[in-house]
């Protein structure tokens, strides 16, 4: 079954750099698109960054673009978001999610799997 789990959260001081990491299940690897989600405490889920997973298209939302990057390693069946410059408002929980239905990555409702995700915490 479709596994993922998210680490490299943690705190982190304004305009340091964390890289997280999510460890992904063999049953993943027929998945359309994946991405990063972020949501802080009252307020309302994110996407910020995805793939496309048959390639290398990804896209980064506009309130992160310059900041965040994504990439995917299947050889270790693993998604990254490399966050720099990190900024107060950065602070959340982040999951990464996969969907198998194509199309539009950027459609936050086609994510059925995700992850417990990490928590990320600048002050």
């Amino acid at each position: 079954h479709v596994q993922l789990v998210e680490s490299g959260g943690g705190l982190a001081q304004p305009g340091g750099s964390l890289r997280l990491s999510c460890a992904f299940s063999e049953d993943t690897y027929g998945s359309a698109c994946m991405s990063w989600f972020r949501q802080a405490p009252g307020k309302k889920r994110e996407g910020v960054a995805g793939v496309l997973r048959s390639g290398s298209v990804t896209y980064v939302a506009d309130s992160v673009s310059g900041r965040f990057t994504i990439s995917q390693d299947n050889a270790k069946s693993t998604l990254y978001l490399q966050i720099d410059s990190l900024k107060p408002e950065d602070t959340g929980m982040y999951y990464c999610a996969a969907q198998f239905i194509g199309g539009d990555c950027n459609n936050a409702n086609a994510y059925y799997y995700r992850g417990q995700g990490t928590q990320v915490t600048v002050s």
